[in-house]
This record gives structure tokens, C-alpha cells and sequence, in this order.
């Protein structure tokens, strides 16, 4: 490990690279979390109940992924490091695979249509996302070990997530009725943005630095750690234990909210184009608000900030519950679900790098790619839950893709999932989170991290 380092002279252009990488990526998980439920049911003809099941199977094979990833990761040795020149490699078929997840042939038959969804959500997600998004993950805790710029790497990586999130909600729908609004239109759309996502990942490579490196390493020592001593290293860290699972339960708040958004638009509020409007808000909210996040992560800790920010996502979706549609509602409940998400979203990446030192410090092991593999298994397996789950409530509650009015049970189905299960997912979380005390231990585990390094050194 090295001593800690500022980020280089031209801060600002390595901070945004390294944003870009979450922009990339979230150009597929903002599509996959907000429309393509809603694709598959209302465009491709494929039953959504169908759809939740291979959606939740796929995340065991997703999660098995991501502990491998993790370990290639830490495995890596090349001229670019361990984890950015997974961007290179990867940014490609990551873009392929995306169209294809749009490309279902409407002439296929009901079970063929269902193999076809299988091979295809399993090759992004399974596959492409991972062997892009774990070595990602990674690379915050490579770039430094300074937890305040630590921080403010994860409030770029939020701001241009939020901001690939904005422009999937703001265009998706308006370029598939330009293409056609028929299923192809969603290939041609995808076609489109998924070189933005190419150029994105190029940005991250090409404008970021590894610089931190295991005591171990500066000591002489390149033996490669065991998986099983990996893994057991990883259930000795309690606070990556805590943000697994919060990780886990926002993840599945992320899907359950996001997937219903589309369908609490069209049949709550009367209007699919909603969408836009109430996303869209609460997007450009969230990015606003990164920039003062930072000064209250300095002040109040990332953990404290986090739980404001659940609290305040909470009372967002109830102002939008119980004040009904209008656009003055609709406004107020994003602008504060916004602030919000800001503060969750600034926050929880740089929590778990930092739980990669406590790791070392506690255990002597350094695993930057199987701790953020782990972590993204657990938010993984959250989002495959809250997927499933969201399409098993949707289809039992008698939801009818083309009906022009849906069922009471349909629509207390959609206010479930889009308010009330997030709701109860944010208090779990808060809970959690009490028990988390890094923030105020962190200063003495680095140095006590710098002492060894210094030892082993000389």
C-alpha cells in the first residue's frame, strides 16, 4: 500500500473519467430496472410472472459470476493495472450484448420467446455487466486511499450514474415512438445509446490511475491469496457484512421503484409520459445536490449522510402517495426523493472501499475485486428478488398489458410496489446502518495501515 496521494494535477478530468464508467454502465441497469419489464410484457408479448422467475434464477448464476470476476480481478497483472483495463476489454461486447436484450423476435412462440429472454438477461448480466461493473467497483479503492477524495470520486460516479439514468428515463420512451413505438423501435433505440456506453467505458480507461497497492506487494510478496482465504477474510469484516445487505435491500428497492414507475405512471397518474416528468425531476435534483454533498460527508461522516438520505426518500414517496397526481405534487415528492437519493448514492461506494481497508487492517488480506464482487452479489441477488418479485405481483394481481383501464387489485398492486415495499426496504436499511461505526475509526486504521506499510518498506 502506498503512502496516500491526491489525485493527480488535472483532478477534476480524472474524477469525471472515473464517473463515466457508472454512466456506461448505467445506460443497461437504468434500461433493465425501468423498461424492460415493461418491454417484455408490453411489446414482446412475454408473461411478466415468467419473465420475474428468470429474472431471479439468472441472479444466482449472476451472483456465482461476480465472485469469480472479483477474483480475476484481483488475479489481474497487466500494464494497466487490475481493474481499468477491464474497461478496454469489455466495452464492446457490453454494448452488443445490450441491443440484444432488446432484440426478442416477435415471431417466436411463448417458450422460445422465454429461451430467447434467458440466454440473452443472462449473457448482459451474468456475463458482460459483471466482468465490466466488479473490476469498475474496484477501482475507486485503487485510485486512493484518502476517504474525503474517496468520497468525492463517489459523488462523480453518482453524478454521472444519475446522469446516465436521466437520459435513459428522458429519451427511451420519446426514441421509441420515433423509431416506430413497436419492438424493433427498442433495437434501434438501443443501438444507439449503447455507443455512448462504448465511449464512456474508453473515457474511464483512458483518464484514470491506479496508485494503491497491498502491503503485502510493497513487502515482496506476489503469491496469489487463496479463494478460501479470500472468503474468509471477507465474513471476518463485519462492516462489508452491513453494506452487503444494505447494498442488497436498496438494490431491491432500486427494482421494485423503478420497474413500477412505468406502470404507476400509465395507470396511476393517467400517463405513461410521466415517466419523463417525475424521473427526470428527480434525476436532475439528485445531480444538483451532489455538489453540496460532499462538505456534509466532511461534517456529519458518510454514514450519518446516508440515513438522512433514506429518511428523506421516505417522506418523498409519501408526499406523491398521498397528495395525489397533480404537477405541483409531483414536483415536490421528486425534488425531495432527489436529495434524497443524493445522499445514498454519494455515499455507499466510497463505504465500501472503505471497508476493503478495514479488511486488510483486520485480517492482513487485501481484496479490492472479491470485496466489491461480494458486495455486487448481494445488491445483485437484491435486485434479482425485487424483480421478481415486482413481476409476480404485477401478474397475479390480474395486470393486463392492453387493457385501457386496470383492476383495483392491479392498481393497489402498483402503489405497493412502488411506494409502500420501498418504504419498508429504507427502515430495514436504516437500521443496519446503525451498527455501522467505520467513519469515526477510519483515520486510525490508516494509520495504523501507512505503519505497516512503512515497516514492510524497509
Amino acid at each position: 500500500m502506498k503512502e496516500k496521494r491526491k489525485l493527480t494535477p488535472a483532478v477534476l478530468f480524472e474524477r469525471f473519467c472515473y464517473g463515466c464508467g457508472d454512466f456506461g454502465c448505467n445506460i443497461i441497469y437504468t434500461a433493465m430496472s425501468a423498461f424492460l419489464l415493461f418491454y417484455y410484457t408490453d411489446y414482446a408479448g412475454v408473461s411478466a410472472a415468467a419473465v420475474g422467475t428468470i429474472m431471479l434464477i439468472s441472479r444466482v448464476f449472476d451472483g456465482v459470476s461476480d465472485i469469480i470476476m472479483g477474483t480475476i480481478v484481483d488475479r489481474t497483472r497487466s500494464k494497466y493495472g487490475k481493474a481499468r483495463v477491464w474497461m478496454l476489454r469489455m466495452c464492446v461486447p457490453f454494448a452488443l450484448a445490450g441491443i440484444l436484450l432488446f432484440s426478442v423476435p416477435t415471431s417466436l412462440g411463448s417458450t422460445a420467446k422465454l429461451v430467447y429472454v434467458f440466454i440473452t438477461y443472462n449473457l448482459v448480466s451474468t456475463v458482460v455487466y459483471t466482468a465490466i461493473n466488479v473490476p469498475y467497483s474496484s477501482l475507486n479503492a485503487l485510485m486512493t486511499q484518502d476517504p474525503y477524495e474517496r468520497s468525492v470520486l463517489s459523488i462523480f460516479r453518482n453524478l454521472l450514474a444519475t446522469a446516465g439514468t436521466l437520459l435513459i428515463n428522458l429519451v427511451t420512451l420519446p426514441m421509441v415512438e420515433f423509431f416506430g413505438d413497436n419492438a424493433a423501435a427498442w433495437t434501434k433505440t438501443f443501438a444507439v445509446l449503447d455507443v455512448l456506453a462504448v465511449v464512456a467505458f474508453l473515457l474511464t480507461f483512458i483518464g484514470t490511475k491506479e496508485r494503491v497497492h497491498a502491503v503485502s506487494e510493497l513487502n515482496g510478496e506476489t503469491e496469489k491469496i487463496s479463494f478460501a482465504d479470500g472468503i474468509k477474510a471477507l465474513f471476518a469484516n463485519k462492516y462489508w457484512i452491513m453494506m452487503t445487505c444494505v447494498l442488497a435491500f436498496f438494490f431491491l428497492y432500486y427494482a421494485i421503484n423503478g420497474g413500477a414507475t412505468v406502470y404507476y405512471a400509465k395507470d396511476i397518474l393517467g400517463d405513461k409520459n410521466l415517466v419523463s416528468t417525475i424521473n427526470g425531476i428527480y434525476n436532475a435534483v439528485q445531480i444538483a445536490a451532489m455538489f453540496f454533498i460532499a462538505g456534509m460527508v466532511k461534517k456529519y461522516g458518510k454514514r450519518n449522510v446516508f440515513s438522512c438520505g433514506l429518511i428523506l426518500t421516505t417522506i418523498g414517496m409519501l408526499v406523491l402517495e398521498f397528495g395525489g397526481g397533480s404537477m405541483p405534487v409531483i414536483l415536490v415528492s421528486s425534488l425531495i426523493r432527489g436529495v434524497g437519493n443524493a445522499c445514498g448514492g454519494a455515499t455507499m461506494w466510497a463505504m465500501v472501499s472503505d471497508t476493503i481497508d478495514y479488511g486488510e487492517w483486520k485480517t492482513g488480506i487485501r481484496t479490492e475485486g472479491l470485496v466489491n464482487s461480494a458486495c455486487s452479489f448481494g445488491y445483485k441477488i437484491g435486485n434479482g428478488i425485487g424483480s421478481a418479485l415486482l413481476g409476480l405481483i404485477i401478474e397475479v394481481s390480474g395486470y393486463v398489458g392492453e387493457a385501457a383501464t386496470q383492476s383495483s387489485s392491479a392498481l393497489l398492486a402498483i402503489r405497493l410496489c412502488y411506494t409502500w415495499i420501498p418504504i419498508a426496504i429504507f427502515e430495514i436499511c436504516f437500521v443496519i446502518l446503525r451498527f455501522y461505526h467505520l467513519d469515526t475509526e477510519f483515520a486510525g486504521i490508516l494509520k495504523d495501515l501507512r505503519d505497516r506499510a512503512e515497516k514492510a518498506a524497509h
